[in-house]
Order: structure tokens, then sequence, then C-alpha cells
């Protein structure tokens, strides 16, 4: 893993999904196969592999300040392009000094990770109503996660987490996605994964499928032959078929099925 110290000139910028984000790092040391934010890094990293590499924006809790005090007041993601808990986190608490002073200035917060580091930041945020938080989880077969996401907390360990923070009366999510073809879209892969949350009991699940993304395919393939070779035509097919209505549609069916079974129907928010 190539760990190094670069320097910003925003820190809070605009978001598709919420107003703002804020993105203490370039790269992600969860190596997520399928991961779209590989795009995000493709001019500072060419050729170099998604997971490699981890840059640290070791200046931007200053810029973060500036941006900050000249912004109408709007929801942040934290975060949009790499997982804020990330390894890294853990040395140099970039995120944590960010997550301060997004709190100190009222903006509300959207929170999602795949890593038990959160847990850290409890103190900051046990008692904030206008914030959410949540993790990532894709499948709870922990051989397949340490396949396809190995640099993330195991899936019990965030769940532990999530629980952790229920219990401090902390808005909580699942967000489940991308659900792995034959892995965890269907069958005891999925209804394992909702028994799972459902013990739980989030406020909200979001359920993504697995889609295409750039430059994602072979970290996706070489996974799926190491973890499972007779799968790779059904992961194929997800991810290339001209016309998706169908598995689409019968995800949706699995998904609710599933989610019916753990009282969890009325909290799901789909995501494609």
């Amino acid at each position: 893993m190539l760990v190094r110290e670069v320097n910003v000139r925003s820190a809070l910028t605009r978001s598709r999904l919420f107003e703002y984000c804020v993105n203490p790092y370039a790269g992600c040391a969860n190596a997520c196969v399928y991961c779209y934010a590989r795009f995000a890094t493709r001019f500072s990293h060419p050729g170099e592999e998604w997971g490699s590499y981890v840059d640290v924006r070791i200046n931007a809790p200053s810029v973060l300040a500036r941006d900050l005090s000249r912004a109408h007041p709007g929801t942040v993601y934290l975060s949009s392009v790499c997982d804020a808990w990330q390894a890294p986190e853990a040395e140099y608490g970039v995120t944590r000094q960010c997550l301060q002073l997004i709190l100190d200035a009222g903006f509300p917060l959207f929170l999602q990770t795949k890593n038990a580091l959160v847990e850290r930041d409890f103190d900051l945020v046990k008692r904030q109503s206008n914030l959410r938080l949540g993790v990532t989880v894709t499948t709870v077969d922990e051989r397949a996660a340490r396949t396809f996401e190995p640099g993330a907390s195991t899936a019990n360990e965030r769940l532990r987490v999530l629980a952790a923070a229920r219990g401090l009366g902390i808005q909580t999510f699942v967000f489940l996605g991308p659900l792995l073809p034959g892995i965890s879209d269907r069958g005891d892969g999925l209804h394992r994964l909702f028994s799972a949350i459902g013990s739980i009991g989030p406020d909200a699940v979001f359920v993504d499928r697995l889609n295409r993304r750039a430059g994602m395919w072979p970290a996706v393939s070489r996974a799926v032959q190491a973890f499972d070779s007779s799968l790779l035509p059904e992961f194929r097919n997800v991810v290339f078929a001209p016309e998706q209505s169908a598995y689409e549609s019968a995800l949706r069916r699995r998904v609710s099925e599933a989610a019916i079974s753990v009282d969890l129907r009325d909290r799901i928010e789909w995501c494609f």
C-alpha cells in the first residue's frame, strides 16, 4: 500500500447525492473490486491498481474550515469517493478533524463506511440529531467479503458497530450494495443478510444492484474466479446484458420477500 501526503485547494465540494461531500482521502485501502470511485484517481494514479494507494489530504481540515465559513448550510456526505474511516485514518485522524468542523458549523451529516474505526468517533456524534450513520454490507459470507472488499472490516464488525450506534440513539441505515450475483442477491445468501440486519433494526435500508462501472470488470472477474469461477457467467450477464429489467424486477421481488420476513419492508429504499 502506497500512502502519500498531498494538499488540496478545496475540501467541501458539490455532490449529486447531497448538497456537499467531503473526501479526506483519495484512493481507498478497502480495495473493493466493484468500486465506482476508481474514476476519481484515474489521472493522479494512471495505471495503478485500485486499492494499492491512498493519498492523505493532509490540509483538508484547514481548507474545510475556510470552505464551511463561506457555504450555505446543507447536508454533507462523508464520503463519496473514499471510505473516510479506512485504515490510514487510524494514524492521520483527518476525518475526525473534518467531522468536528462540520458538526461545529451545524451542517447535517450523512456518514457511510465499511470500517469499524467509525466507532472511535461516537463521542462526537452520539448527541447529534441532524446526522445519519450507516454501514455498507454486500454479504455476510466472510470469505466472499474478503475476496471482494479485502481491506474493509468484516461484515460482523460493521453490524456490531451499527448496533452500538443505535444504542446511542443515532439514526442509522444499512446500504446493501452491490448485492453480489449468486452470492447475496438471492436464496440463502440474501436471507442470511436480512436476518443479520433485521436483528439490528436500522432506520433505513438502501438496496443497490451490481452496476457496470468504468474499469471495474477486470478486478471483478478476477475476484469471481478466485471465489467461485462457476459464477462468472452470471456476473458477466448482470454487468453486460443490454436488457436488465427482468433481473431488476426479480431482484426487487426477492429483496422485498426477504425484508418482509424480518419486518423491514417499509424501510427499503431502492437505488436502482
